[in-house]
This record gives C-alpha cells, structure tokens and sequence, in this order.
C-alpha cells in the first residue's frame, strides 16, 4: 500500500471522526438520510469490504476487464440513486454514536491490517468484478469520498 493511499483513508477516517457528533442532522433537500446513516453505512462498507479482502485467497485473483472499474475508479466518481446498497450493509433504524465510534476502531484495525496482505489478495465487488488489493483500497478511498461529498451538501 503506497503512503498516498494510507494517508487519504486515514484522513477520510479522521473526517468521519469529526462528524459524529453532527449525526442527527439531515438536510431532505440533499438526502432523505441523515449524516449518521451515511458514516454508518460508509464505516459497514469500509470493514464488509476490507474484511473479504483480508480473507480471500491471492491466489484465486485474475485480472479480467470491466468497463465500469475501467471507467469509474480513475476519476473517483460514484454516480448518485444508480445502485441499491446490499441489505447487510445498510444501517439500522436508530443509529447510535457508540455503534459508529465502535465501527470507526474496527475499520482503522482493518486498514492497518490491508498495508500487509499481498498485492493480489482482493474483494469481489458486485458491478466492478474482483478488484486486487489497489483497487479496493481505491475503491474504499471512492466509496467513502462519495458520501462524505453527500454529507457536506447536507452540511
């Protein structure tokens, strides 16, 4: 894992830190959610996906194209209302500050635990096909830029 990428998730975390307090906040003209449910759900992709990594078997990747990951990745864009989250990594009905600070501790064990898996171990996405350790790190750093874009507009 190169530094740039440990620095930008370290800081997206850190952003996600400073936001806690503000979880109760909504803005329905931005989303119908509330800033909780975004880190909420930004912090259960960041450890489903980071925990699937670290499971996997490097020596099951093989790089295939996909016309999405080609396209999208690169300039760090998740279109908004295009995709339906996965049910187990949607937030519960009362989000709760201790649940997401609990979350936090556990994605930043989980990024220090991905600097040491080797470079093919790697997470199936379900549009953008299996992505080596780069590019879910990349797709982690997209992932969570996209709601804390979605949480400053709520701001």
């Amino acid at each position: 894992m190169s530094n740039r990428q440990l620095d930008i998730l370290t800081q997206q975390l850190a952003q996600i830190e400073n936001l806690i307090p503000q979880i109760n906040l909504t803005n329905t003209k931005t989303s119908k959610a509330s800033i909780g449910w975004h880190l909420d759900h930004s912090l259960k992709v960041f450890n489903v996906v980071s925990t699937a990594t670290i499971q996997s078997n490097p020596e099951d990747y093989k790089w295939t194209f996909n016309f999405w990951r080609a396209l999208l990745l690169p300039i760090n864009y998740i279109p908004r209302g295009k995709a339906k989250a996965p049910k187990y990594v949607l937030p519960p009905e009362n989000i709760l500050e201790q649940d997401i600070r609990n979350q936090l501790e556990t994605a930043r064990f989980n990024l220090n635990a991905l600097q040491h898996l080797p470079k093919t171990s790697y997470f199936k996405h379900f549009i953008f096909g299996k992505l080596s350790k780069k590019k879910t790190l990349r797709f982690l750093q997209m992932h969570t830029h996209h709601h804390l874009k979605i949480i400053n507009k709520i701001l």
